[in-house]
């Protein structure tokens, strides 16, 4: 069945393209001339993860180029500014680079992420590439969201009914293992007279990055191969004006919206130079990154390459000029740039009413306090890579597994989703008080957590996978935990000094480690806890979380003393 719903969406695709193939041009004698080219606007967010309300801290900011912040982001603004953006140019479309869902704040969370589906919709998002976060709940129910109707355990939550998408979710590179489609790979969008393919691909390495059972049967191609197959199909039905969502993106090193200050040799910047030069522009995502780059395609021709950082507060606006003969891009008579979502706005009613609707029906459980801070827990990094919020979880982790002999806990840096703040929140809880709804947005995927046995020497080789070629990703550490890297060090050499709670860990000893069952199963790379033995089951993360507030009042930010980085 899911395979023939698919196939039915490839045959309204088809039609769609042999119509748009079809689009004339004034007819000699029935209208007067028109200009040789077209404009088209395409705007673009990537990673929303259902921030209907403004983020805050960090996550609410955007850097200027000077180095100072500017608040952004919330979906009544991003309404405002998408208003304002098509006013200006009649011919716009609204695009998605995935990830709008999944990892969501507990007012679209607790729903399923229905309300940000309902704001999609009420947007005319026209397409959506899939992202890693689309399948946090599987694929079967990433097609409820496409489709609608209730969730099979919870039922409709948010409204009586749910309609479900009214745009396409797109995966050029996404197949059952027979190889057969699991999503489009394209949508044919037409404006201004013409027609723009708008090509889906999402990170080829997407089952790393999401738990094994979430993917089950599906299969993620490489990306350009994905790109290169669908811009010939499309070229083949005449549409030439073609556009890549890409789920996938670069580091940037810093500068404002605009800059193109990144980490050499970033995956989105591989593709835009390799993908095929039938494609005239790619907008990227999942670094949750700012940048408006050029990349040459294998022509030798110039594209954008741009991302609007994530959570709404940036949007990606590409104005094309497209020639009405050819209907192909005028690559030199177009140009890229990102907008910042800025408050000083006025919000758009509609959308305030929805996300008041949101916040109201999940208030009784998102303003419950659960616990005290005396002072900001935050997710940003110290140099050596830990944080206090991270430092605090992975606490938290391992009080909670207490019962199965865990020692020492470690956690993804990744599965820590927002900060949390001293300052009382908008729902007025006071100063220093954690609410549900605070603590959810921090851990909101659910996970489970395990204890496992590991060597010594298991360990150490775990603490190494820190550390590839495309980058480092520093595990957050229980306290008693302490070891030093060095930079310079080789990759699989680079740590020493492990001890716990001040003894060295033994190469051949057992050490009962409690992680969450993502990283169990080899998420983020860390294949070594796969050696792992004698697994027990635990709690789930987020009630972890919970517990040790409770147990703990007036939590202090821990100092960063756990992990040493050295030259």
């Amino acid at each position: 069945m899911r395979a023939s719903r698919v196939r039915r969406g490839l045959a309204v695709v088809a039609t769609a393209l042999a119509t748009a193939a079809m689009v004339p041009g004034a007819a000699a004698g029935q209208a007067p001339p028109r200009p040789d080219t077209t404009d088209v606007r395409l705007i673009t967010f990537n990673d929303l993860h259902g921030n209907l309300e403004p983020p805050t801290g960090s996550s609410g900011e955007v850097e200027l180029p000077d180095g100072s912040v500017v608040e952004a982001g919330g979906a009544a603004y991003l309404a405002a500014h998408l208003d304002r953006l098509r006013a200006q140019a009649p011919n716009s479309l609204v695009l998605s680079a995935g990830d709008s869902v999944g990892a969501s704040p507990v007012n679209s969370a607790l729903f399923h992420d229905e309300p940000t589906v309902e704001f999609l919709n009420s947007q005319d998002v026209r397409a959506h590439v899939v992202g890693n976060h689309e399948f946090d709940e599987g694929y079967a129910e990433l097609q409820r969201l496409q489709s609608g109707g209730c969730h099979p355990e919870d039922g409709c939550r948010f409204r009586d009914s749910f309609e479900g998408a009214h745009f396409p979710y797109l995966g050029a590179n996404v197949s059952f293992e027979d190889g057969s489609p699991a999503l489009l790979p394209f949508t044919v969008q037409v404006s201004g007279g013409v027609p723009i393919g708008v090509i889906g691909a999402t990170l080829e390495d997407l089952p790393s990055v999401v738990s094994p059972e979430a993917v089950e049967g599906l299969r993620f191609g490489e990306e350009v191969a994905a790109i290169d197959r669908t811009a010939d199909a499309l070229d083949r039905f005449g549409i030439k004006a073609q556009v890549v969502l890409l789920h996938q993106g670069d580091e940037a090193t810093g500068g404002g919206p605009d800059s193109c200050e990144l980490e050499p040799g970033g995956p989105a910047t591989r593709i835009a130079t390799e993908a095929s030069p039938k494609v005239d522009a790619v907008f990227s995502a999942h670094s949750h990154q700012q940048y408006n780059c050029t990349a040459t395609d294998p022509a030798g021709a110039p594209r954008p390459v741009v991302q609007g950082a994530s959570f709404g507060r940036l949007l990606s606006v590409l104005d094309l000029s497209i020639d009405r003969a050819t209907r192909d891009v005028v690559r030199e008579r177009s140009s890229a740039r990102n907008e910042i979502v800025t408050r000083d706005i006025a919000p758009d009613a509609e959308t305030v009413a929805l996300v008041e609707e949101a916040r109201e029906k999940a208030a009784p459980i998102a303003n419950r306090a659960v616990g005290t801070i005396t002072g900001d827990l935050l997710k940003a990094a110290a140099p050596s890579g830990e944080s206090a919020l991270g430092s605090v979880i992975a606490d938290a982790q391992l009080e909670s597994t207490a019962a199965s002999g865990a020692q020492l806990a470690l956690t993804n840096p990744g599965g820590v989703r927002a900060d949390l703040p001293h300052a009382s929140s908008p729902a007025g809880e006071g100063d220093g008080v954690v609410t549900y709804g605070e603590a959810f947005a921090v851990q909101p995927f659910g996970n489970i957590m395990q204890t496992i046995t590991l060597t010594g020497a298991q360990l150490k080789n775990v603490l190494e996978q820190q550390w590839t070629p495309e980058g480092a990703t520093i595990l957050q550490v229980s306290a008693g935990v302490h070891y030093e890297y060095s930079e310079s060090a080789p990759i699989g050499s680079k740590v020493s000094g492990l001890t716990l709670h001040g003894e060295p860990v033994a190469p051949d000893a057992p050490y009962r480690v409690a992680v969450n069952n993502f990283l169990a199963a080899g998420g983020d790379g860390f294949t070594g806890f796969a050696d792992g033995t004698d697994v027990t089951g635990g709690p789930v993360d987020l009630d972890a979380l919970l517990g040790y507030f409770a147990a703990h009042p007036g939590v202090v930010p821990p100092a960063p003393d756990r992990i040493t980085a050295t030259d």
